[in-house]
């Protein structure tokens, strides 16, 4: 059994979001620890890109503030590798397939594998084109994590039924961003994956509060957060580890 399916073991799977580099590389490395010491079970680490189209401001700024401040993929690389010896904790890159191409995918994914980087979303390479990336994600033992949206329609089902890791329900159309509510019907699209695949669905767009976490792991296997995590980090800097901690803590909590 891999770390991604240990995350989904006989639980709702919390799985946060953070932007790497935001505010800086030191404070995201704290993070990762923290939080899978708080309760989180699975940690996406956003690569920092110029152009995001499928962000809200919330990440976008986030984004910005990490550029600013030097990050780069080499330095994401070298800040995972010394995570993985203090936590077995799995942990993705949520990645815009630029700055992957720009680095080279081949190599790549090989220091996915080097640091221990266990899969990677990339959330503008569409399904018909993951052949892109697989090539070398199943050289390298990455996962692909697929995502399905509530306009994927028919496609859905093709989605699913090759899908790894965990595949990602995006609950609501536009980009990410706290949402008051989640409108989508999550348990109409959760059981048409079921059908077809085994394969965990996780719920991720607009999740902010213990409530709505409870709400899409009920229909769910896991929930993800992201916008919500990274306000906090955004108003506090620095000094974000307790606020962060008191968040992770409470949606945890709500989830079991």
């Amino acid at each position: 059994m891999n770390r991604i399916e240990k995350a989904f073991k006989n639980k709702k799977a919390f799985i946060a979001f953070i932007t790497g580099g935001d505010p800086d590389i030191e404070t995201t490395e704290k993070l990762i620890l923290e939080m899978a010491e708080s309760g989180v079970d699975l940690i996406e680490i956003g690569v920092p890109f110029s152009d995001p189209v499928a962000e809200g401001p919330v990440i976008q700024g986030a984004d910005e503030r990490a550029l600013r401040a030097g990050c780069t993929v080499d330095k994401l690389f070298d800040m995972i590798a010394r995570v993985r010896g203090k936590t077995d904790i799995p942990l993705l890159f949520m990645s815009y397939i630029n700055p992957v191409f720009v680095y080279g995918k081949e190599k790549f994914m090989q220091r996915c594998a080097e640091s221990g980087v266990d899969g990677i979303i990339v959330p503008d390479l569409p399904f018909e084109e993951k052949g892109e990336l697989s090539g070398e994600c199943g050289k390298y033992k990455i996962a692909q994590i697929s995502l399905i949206a509530p306009t994927s329609g028919e496609r859905a089902e093709m989605i699913a039924k090759e899908s790894e890791g965990f595949i990602y329900c995006v609950s609501s159309l536009g980009v990410t961003g706290v949402r008051g509510e989640i409108g989508t019907d999550i348990t109409g699209m959760t059981a048409r994956i079921r059908r077809v695949s085994d394969t965990p669905c996780a719920v991720g767009f607009g999740i902010s509060t213990p409530e709505q976490a409870k709400e899409m792991a009920a229909v769910s296997d896991g929930v993800i957060i992201g916008s919500a995590i990274v306000k906090i980090i955004a108003e506090h800097g620095r000094d974000c580890m307790e606020p962060v901690k008191k968040f992770v803590r409470e949606i945890k909590a709500a989830l079991v």
